[in-house]
């Protein structure tokens, strides 16, 4: 097996393990439970609005149905220095909180004095709780209100932080529509020094409509020539797309172009099920029928 195969099985072996994404409400546990293992990572979404203790109570009900509850945190929705310190503790206490997920917050204002991810990271909330692991947002795309060089620099620190406190930091990106933006913005990464594992974020299967919906609200530009390339290869009889392209183009890439990636988080905009069918399929989808001749021939078997 040379390097380049041994690297596309380490990545198709961590899509095994992908950590999966249900809204603060919780009403997705009962089909989360239909689909996806115990033991699975699930992230909590933190919308605009959202009250805290509700995203505690949806993290209990996910451990005790199983899970790792993976709460988002948003920085501008926290109202006060004790608001921030009350979620953490409930989060600990109530739902055995080890890992978050840290993101700005959609809202244009800041409720509270923390008006960005690194004010969080200087109350010393953090760590005055507990929270063994920290993740933070990446944008391979590039973000709206941050240039790439400050970007760098935030994610610099918060390698100097986890480094300084003894907290795994990971960097958790948005999703895209083709591969070439994530192994570019990795290699930003490798140039600047900032060694983070990174968790490469994955749009699951759904309508073009509906992941074009979730593109605009999230900022995704550069590829969405893929999806609109994908559109135009299928036409009326693309009912989903998955991201079966972004994952072959990782796995075809050097080994030294995906060594960062420490995992895989699947946004399920077309649903947990189609997310959980996507994922039992992925392998037959990704290997063309060539390339599942040469891998048997090698003595390889599909992870």
């Amino acid at each position: 097996m040379t390097v380049s195969d041994q690297s596309s099985h380490r990545l198709a072996a961590l899509l095994s393990s992908v950590s999966v994404e249900i809204s603060s409400r919780g009403h997705e546990i009962v089909e989360l439970r239909d689909h996806f293992a115990a033991g699975t990572d699930v992230t909590i979404t933190f919308l605009p609005g959202d009250n805290y203790r509700h995203n505690v109570e949806t993290a209990a009900a996910l451990r005790r149905a199983g899970y790792n509850p993976v709460p988002h945190i948003a920085a501008r929705e926290m109202a006060s220095r004790e608001a921030l310190g009350d979620f953490l503790a409930r989060a600990r206490g109530e739902a055995d909180v080890s890992r978050i997920l840290l993101i700005a917050g959609d809202v244009a204002a800041a409720k509270g004095p923390f008006k960005s991810t690194r004010d969080v990271c200087s109350s010393g909330l953090i760590e005055a709780h507990g929270i063994a692991s920290v993740s933070v947002a990446g944008h391979p795309e590039g973000h709206p209100y941050l240039e790439l060089p400050d970007a760098l620099q935030g994610l610099t620190a918060w390698r100097d932080w986890g480094q300084r406190t003894g907290t795994r930091v990971d960097v958790v990106t948005q999703f895209c529509f083709e591969s070439a933006p994530i192994l570019q913005w990795i290699g930003a990464l490798d140039r600047a020094g900032i060694d983070l594992p990174v968790i490469i974020g994955l749009a699951g299967p759904a309508t073009p409509a509906t992941l074009t919906k979730f593109a605009l609200r999230c900022g995704i530009g550069n590829s969405m020539r893929a999806l609109r390339a994908q559109i135009g290869r299928f036409g009326r009889l693309l009912t989903d797309t998955g991201p079966d392209d972004v994952v072959r183009g990782l796995r075809c890439a050097p080994a030294a172009a995906t060594a960062p990636i420490a995992g895989f988080h699947l946004f399920p905009f077309g649903g947990l099920r189609k997310a959980s069918n996507w994922l039992r399929d992925y392998d037959r989808n990704l290997l063309r029928p060539a390339e599942r001749v040469a891998t048997s021939r090698a003595g390889f078997q599909n992870p």
